[in-house]
């Protein structure tokens, strides 16, 4: 045998010595003497939801944003599950390639499927559940938008859509439990108040809007979403529950009633709504709970503030126009400040526990300026209403996390 083949034999040898020695994990992170590195425990989701949408914080890192504890950069999703938040919500567009159209093509997708397991994992490393919302869209969706996935606009019959919808829901959830990050609840559209697929329709796609009466196309995609979620649960062994999402606590008692009894919508356990106080003014702040505790008794679901947010001040880290400006009217009682927000948040909190939800979801807590751009500009229009400075500090307004209600 030649001198170079003794070489190479022996050199494979104490390589494949080696890899019994030290293995990589999923991560690729060496784990060493054959010892395997433990398997997070997957949290169960809260009696109480003090939830925060996170689903920038990839984005805004990725470009330059530091988060910080006592002028220290941390883990964001460390930082606020140590000061009590217990459930992390992330959205999930179809296919979001126009992300590539601002940044490159060497750019992650940010909100596509990958982007989303790697929130999930962090929320998870961290012991906070998770809450997956399915715009059904390949960009935002909310009342005025409700745009058809581009994969999906050839499609012009009810059935073909429906088998869609379950198909996509399937993959994605099954793609998640094959790397044991199953969510712990299921969002089924975002602030459908209209339904979904509604706007941008191509010719011939179905007819899923629900203020032209359509309920039953409508209930039969979502129908088609939980079954989806129901198949992957009973599979996995896990628990996931199932949500419904419209904005505005106006629309909560019309809306729950013809879902399900037109829509024929019942396998769901909790009703989610947004609301924000600048654009949500005909139920006022004090009188939620009354509308909650009500709707709880009616229908027997559950009841959850999905979205929510108040401003800490109306002034600008960056030069992109904030939504809440010196222009929006705060809360009477609830000032422009870190304690306004804080009191707020707190009160809102205590207000919904007290009527029977089962909790609070802030969105984007954590959206910084940073040099992160998106359809709008670059920086943040929601630096004023995020739960850390303009320095990057986490502030006194995260410790309504810490209150048990």
């Amino acid at each position: 045998m030649k001198k170079q083949q003794i070489v190479f034999i022996l050199a494979l040898f104490f390589a494949t010595m080696m890899s019994f020695a030290c293995s990589d994990d999923d991560n690729g992170k060496p784990v060493e003497n054959g010892t395997e590195e433990e398997e997070t425990e997957i949290p169960e989701l809260p009696a109480f939801i003090k939830g925060l949408d996170l689903s920038y914080v990839n984005q805004v890192e990725d470009h330059g944003g530091i988060y910080k504890k006592e002028g220290v950069a941390s883990d964001p999703f460390e930082v606020l599950s140590e000061k009590g938040g217990n459930l992390v919500r992330v959205r999930l567009w179809h296919n979001p390639s126009w992300v590539k159209d601002i940044y490159g093509e060497a750019t992650p997708v940010y909100s596509g499927l990958a982007d989303v397991a790697a929130t999930i994992e962090r929320a998870h490393q961290n012991g906070m559940a998770v809450l997956l919302d399915f715009h059904y869209s390949d960009t935002w969706a909310d009342p005025g938008h409700q745009d058809v996935p581009a994969a999906w606009k050839d499609i012009t019959s009810l059935d073909v859509l429906t088998d869609s919808v379950f198909n996509y829901t399937y993959e994605t959830l099954s793609y998640l439990n094959d790397k044991n990050l199953l969510p712990q609840m299921v969002q089924i559209g975002n602030e459908t108040n209209p339904g979904m697929m509604t706007t941008n329709i191509p010719e011939g796609f179905p007819d899923l809007n629900v203020y032209d009466g359509n309920w039953a196309a409508f209930g039969k995609v979502v129908n088609a979403g939980i079954e989806a979620v129901r198949d992957i649960e009973s599979q996995s062994g896990s628990e996931i529950k199932v949500a419904l999402h419209i904005a505005d606590p106006k629309n909560l008692e019309w809306w729950m009633a013809d879902v399900i009894n037109k829509g024929n919508v019942q396998d769901f356990e909790i009703m989610g709504f947004s609301y924000y106080h600048i654009w949500h003014t005909t139920i006022a702040f004090d009188q939620l709970p009354v509308l909650i505790s009500d709707l709880k008794s009616t229908y027997g679901k559950d009841l959850l503030v999905m979205e929510t947010a108040y401003p800490f001040t109306t002034e600008y880290d960056d030069n992109y126009g904030n939504i809440y400006s010196s222009e929006t009217v705060p809360l009477e009682g609830f000032p422009y400040t870190i304690e306004g927000q804080k009191q707020y948040l707190t009160t809102l909190s205590q207000n919904m526990a007290n009527a029977g939800a089962i909790g609070v979801i802030y969105w984007e807590p954590a959206w910084i300026s940073s040099g992160m751009k998106d359809l709008w500009g670059i920086g943040s229009s929601w630096e004023n209403c995020a739960l850390f400075d303009f320095d990057g500090n986490i502030t006194e307004a995260a410790d309504y996390l810490d209150v048990n209600y």
